[in-house]
């Protein structure tokens, strides 16, 4: 039966029968020793026994069962069958490279975000293989990399490739030179054979010219669509994913009124980035999900403004746009706030219309409208609020409110949201929302100094309010609401006044 002896411990303690098979032969045991250690699986990356504080039993990555992501290769094994029903479909999913910044210099890793999803996998140099020609008859095999003590001396332990069922939940575990190998044994054995591998992505160089040779010298049809059926499973959030978004955006939202708070004339937008991300590694979070925004007065105008350098002013306006990464799962919030704590007229006028808007937008979620439905109402409303303000010098045709709009803000309303800030980019953004989607609400109005429309009091300005919205089967939940948005609130917090 048991071709080598093998150890099957019934008790770890000395006086307890220990039964272990040698030679075909079932022999029992009087353990001598006061103790057996149990010997922990050696794993690249955290555990429920090395990190009991950060996942629960069964979790492999926290907050996600092991049986989370068995269904989810399912699920994307199903989807690509629907293909091409006689076919043998081969699924290759290459993990992320370590990037160094400069010589032996790392930069922080962050996995491909397919590879996560379907693997648990936090590791570098690795590649997930799915086969089969049914949901009855698939495999599921994760490559790792060989076992080098010298690389493990200066990156730490990696998972050995024995461990990787028992730790994935996958069939079986080899390692990544074996790839070129299974790869070509696997194709030979079928006659009508796809390769499913994402081209646009060339994430990993080794796993990259190990498919396209392999497909070459076969003959296989090499499907590069592959991103279309992972990203319309990510679409639809699961309950698991839905808490660690909440929590992701309970942890940003906590950090903005941190720095909402610590907010004064003099400092610098630096500053307020520092604090933002202290803020948020001190809640639990790993890091910030982007390169935020946080820009004063005039740069508010530079839609993407990463510098953070300028000294903030008495007066001016902050725009800040960030969030963070909690488990692999990101927020995304903006506000915006008086540096001295007060909005000046001007400053409430365009404020309190750009809310309005952003208070609208999100009650028409409930309907479950796309994307681009909610751009088209954003431009309308906008350059309705706007006009009804009295921003702009003349009267305004209703028939150019939609172009005044787009002019003021240049950038789509809503994204979609989750593993990636803009996550899921092949799915489009003329579907209607359904239950488990996670998308952005962030209207802006950005007034540049040399706009000729608008009255000289709103030159120079620029706001943005976004908040995350997850589409659930009866209505909506603003994940990001614990937020502060309302212009008292916010200068109640600014002035000290708001614990």
């Amino acid at each position: 039966m048991y071709p080598h002896s093998r150890l099957l411990c019934s008790s770890n303690y000395t006086g307890k029968l220990t039964e272990f098979w040698f030679n075909c032969n079932r022999c029992v045991h009087q353990v001598n020793v006061k103790k057996i250690p149990k010997t922990p699986l050696i794993c690249g990356q955290p555990t429920e026994e090395t990190h009991p504080h950060i996942l629960r039993k069964g979790e492999i990555i926290p907050g996600i069962q092991k049986e989370e992501f068995i269904t989810r290769r399912l699920k994307l094994m199903e989807s690509v069958l629907s293909t091409r029903k006689d076919f043998y479909h081969v699924i290759v999913i290459p993990s992320a490279i370590r990037q160094y910044m400069s010589d032996h210099i790392p930069y922080p890793f962050r996995q491909n975000t397919d590879f996560l999803y379907f693997s648990g996998c936090q590791e570098t140099d690795c590649a997930l293989v799915l086969c089969g020609n049914s949901i009855e008859n698939f495999t599921s095999t994760l490559f790792l990399k060989t076992y080098d003590p010298q690389s493990e001396l200066w990156n730490g332990p990696s998972t050995r490739a024995e461990f990787a069922p028992s730790i994935f939940g996958v069939d079986d575990g080899r390692t990544l030179p074996q790839l070129s190998e299974f790869l070509m044994t696997e194709l030979k054995k079928h006659a009508n054979c796809v390769l499913w591998y994402n081209q646009k992505q060339k994430v990993q160089s080794a796993v990259d010219k190990v498919v396209n040779n392999v497909a070459a010298e076969n003959s296989i049809y090499l499907d590069d669509t592959l991103d279309n059926h992972s990203h319309k499973l990510r679409l639809y959030k699961s309950p698991a994913e839905q808490s660690l978004m909440r929590q992701s955006c309970q942890i940003a939202s906590r950090s903005f009124i941190k720095t909402m708070a610590s907010t004064k004339p003099g400092s610098t937008e630096h500053e307020l980035y520092a604090r933002l991300d202290y803020e948020c590694r001190m809640n639990g979070a790993e890091y910030l999900a982007y390169p935020p925004v946080v820009a004063a007065g005039n740069n508010a105008n530079t839609l993407h403004y990463i510098d953070n350098k300028q000294k903030i002013k008495d007066g001016d306006l902050i725009l800040v746009d960030a969030g963070c990464e909690y488990h692999g799962y990101s927020s995304d919030i903006s506000r915006t706030w008086p540096a001295n704590g007060f909005f000046s007229d001007a400053q409430k006028t365009l404020y309190e219309a750009t809310l309005c808007v952003q208070k609208e937008l999100i009650d028409m979620c409930q309907a479950r409208p796309s994307l681009d439905t909610l751009y088209e109402a954003m431009c309308f409303k906008l350059g309705k609020a706007l006009t009804e303000a009295h921003v702009f010098k003349k009267n305004v045709n209703p028939s150019e409110l939609n172009v005044l709009a787009r002019v003021l803000c240049p950038h789509h309303v809503s994204h979609y949201l989750g593993m990636d800030v803009h996550d899921i980019g092949t799915v489009k953004k003329n579907i209607k929302t359904e239950p488990g989607f996670i998308i952005t609400i962030e209207p802006g109005v950005y007034v540049s100094k040399n706009n000729v429309k608008v009255h000289k009091e709103f030159l120079g300005l620029g706001i943005r309010i976004e908040d995350d919205v997850l589409v659930t089967e009866n209505s909506i939940e603003v994940l990001s609401k614990d937020c502060p948005k309302e212009i008292v609130d916010i200068e109640k917090i600014i002035s000290n006044k708001l614990n």
